[in-house]
């Protein structure tokens, strides 16, 4: 009885970061203030949207002189950082390194020369000469006033340099987040289906170089719902919280009420903002509270590190169009959808949690998706899913079921009318169930293969 109880309660935890794409609006639902403008170049937005998913700098840096000559506690910070990713890598080393002169100078020359050790140390084709490396590799990249190898570097300058080896050193292992992915196609028309999760941590970057190709090939990106569509926030605000004069006090059971405001206490925060939100937003809320600290992130870093929303961010910056499988009001109101009964006992089961976490707590089966999903195991992936169901519910009824048939009809639709390429990411979830995309696409024929084979 308690093991299906601790499933119930991890599902009505988790479910959201798994299934749906709303657990990012309930983040940026919390931003009150607007956020100052960085001061960077540019041409350089795309390598940094990439390299803020590494965690080797703060993005903080943004907005501290970061197009000004670098200082030696962020050029270290950065190295050292940088080093200990590729460490994570687990390569053999080079029994014959010997690392080339460095001056700690600060210049672009100097920085090369100090990443260029980094790699030279392991068992990987990188030769002996630093300068000739980085620039075979396109991660020294000049201009019309050359390579400037004895200019002191800016902080942009040595973070573009740090995101491209690090992007560059794990093709050149291969290796990278392989995620659960699959393919269907027909004769003039290709889908890439890769199952999201909606949190993230630095470890699930970069991804593998083929999966990433197989992104930019793509000529759209199909989503379950576009979240920087800045309406679709809006409409999200609105359904969310109260606004004909009633509270959740009105909504639920008096115990339930006495429980939210335990947890209000033990994490500061203030019972009347609490009280204006809906019970299912509230869940959502609460269940990514949970996770701060977890991963020594908060939950707006780890909902900014989700899988989606990287895809969004590029397919943004490379201009590519962005389909919705379900869109944004769609997925607000099947939570507003539910029954009064539902919410609260979803609220319930994320406040007992809170109270009294369970021993398979929520972090712990979060890892164990990202190290899945970074592996490329659908099996293990599956199979920790399947072990979270728990029982049926008004709840899980709303998360499965008919949205995983009409995504596959969308799916099929592109199939049948469009030629070319594209690119699904959706909830893991959609992809793993008993009835899930895949065994639409393949109940009406369509063969769904291995992405990675």
């Amino acid at each position: 009885m308690m093991k299906k109880i601790m499933k119930r309660t991890s599902a009505a935890l988790l479910a959201a970061s798994l299934m749906l794409t709303t657990v990012v609006p309930v983040i940026h639902a919390e931003e009150q203030s607007p956020p100052l403008a960085p001061s960077i170049s540019e041409w350089a937005i795309e390598t940094l949207n990439e390299g803020e998913k590494y965690g080797i700098y703060p993005i903080e840096w943004y907005y501290e002189d970061f197009l000004q000559e670098i200082s030696v506690e962020k050029v270290n910070e950065l190295l050292a950082l940088t080093e200990k990713k590729i460490a994570s890598l687990g390569l053999a080393k080079n029994k014959q390194y010997k690392p080339v002169s460095v001056k700690n100078d600060n210049t672009r020359g100097d920085i090369v020369k100090r990443l260029y050790n980094i790699v030279a140390r392991y068992d990987l084709p990188v030769g002996t000469d630093a300068i000739k490396f980085m620039k075979e590799h396109n991660i020294l990249q000049g201009s019309s006033n050359g390579l400037q190898l004895e200019k002191k570097a800016t902080t942009q300058q040595a973070v573009l340099l740090a995101v491209r080896f690090i992007q560059s050193t794990y093709a050149l292992a291969e290796q990278g987040a392989k995620g659960v992915a699959w393919v269907v196609e027909d004769e003039d028309t290709r889908v890439y289906l890769l199952g999201s999760i909606h949190l993230g941590t630095p470890d699930l970057y970069p991804f593998d170089q083929k999966l990433v190709k197989a992104f930019d090939e793509a000529d759209a990106l199909l989503v379950e719902a576009n979240i920087l569509d800045t309406k679709g926030l809006d409409y999200y605000t609105e359904k969310a919280m109260y606004s004909d004069g009633t509270t959740l006090k009105d909504a639920v059971a008096p115990e339930t009420y006495a429980k939210l405001e335990k947890v209000a206490k033990l994490y500061n925060l203030p019972m009347e903002q609490l009280t204006l939100q809906k019970p299912w937003m509230l869940s959502s809320n609460l269940s990514m509270l949970a996770t701060d600290d977890s991963f020594g992130m908060t939950p707006q870093e780890m909902a900014m590190h989700g899988i989606d929303m990287y895809f969004l961010l590029n397919a943004q910056l490379q201009q590519k169009p962005v389909i919705e499988l379900e869109g944004m009001k769609a997925q607000v109101d099947m939570f507003d959808a539910l029954s009064p009964e539902a919410q609260e006992q979803s609220l319930v089961a994320v406040l007992d949690n809170i109270i009294n976490p369970s021993e398979e707590n929520q972090s712990n089966i979060l890892q164990e998706w990202f190290t899945s999903w970074k592996q490329g195991n659908v099996e293990e992936f599956a199979k920790s899913f399947q072990a979270m169901e728990g029982e049926s519910s008004e709840y899980n009824e709303m998360l499965f079921g008919l949205r995983d048939e009409q995504m596959a009809k969308k799916i099929m639709n592109v199939l049948k009318e469009k030629k070319g390429t594209y690119f699904v990411v959706v909830g893991s979830g959609h992809f793993l169930g008993e009835k899930s995309i895949r065994y639409h696409l393949e109940k009406n024929g369509y063969k769904v293969k291995p992405f990675y084979q």
